[in-house]
């Protein structure tokens, strides 16, 4: 499973007219559910999420995690993010999850970071998304959580 993070100082979803999620500061999160890819992976994955230390301390060192500052999770669907792009001019889409398995396994990483933290926003698997964000740093990380072998 990917997570494509960036701290952001805002962000949102919109699906047509509506928004259907938004954050203030926090991480908006690209998810990519791989073949392979378990509960238990996503379990992980969010573990990281919500302890990662991407924002800055009192001394301006990135030491805070989301947790610690209580700031906003959005979790975005996203198919694209396991493409093998190693050759071609198309991008192979062969390593994502089946989009069932896939929606299943977003919607329990979902379940699973709501239950560890209260402020989480999502996107709609797969709708098709406008997701804007103002990016803080900017600072944009992967994660990467293998399958379990």
């Amino acid at each position: 499973m990917i997570g494509l993070l960036q701290r952001v100082s805002s962000a949102r979803v919109d699906i047509g007219p509506d928004t259907i999620g938004a954050i203030g500061a926090g991480l908006m999160v690209l998810i990519g559910v791989e073949r392979g890819d378990t509960e238990r992976t996503g379990d992980r994955l969010v573990e990281r999420l919500v302890g990662y230390r991407v924002f800055p301390d009192d001394h301006g060192k990135m030491n805070l995690s989301v947790a610690d500052i209580g700031a906003g999770l959005l979790l975005v669907p996203q198919f694209t993010l396991p493409a093998d792009t190693r050759k071609g001019a198309r991008p192979s889409l062969s390593g994502a999850a089946p989009p069932d398995e896939g929606e299943r396994l977003f919607d329990h990483v979902v379940r699973r970071a709501r239950a560890r933290h209260p402020l989480v926003e999502t996107g709609r698997f797969g709708a098709h998304m406008q997701v804007s964000l103002t990016n803080d740093g900017p600072v944009t990380f992967t994660l990467r959580v293998a399958p379990p072998t």
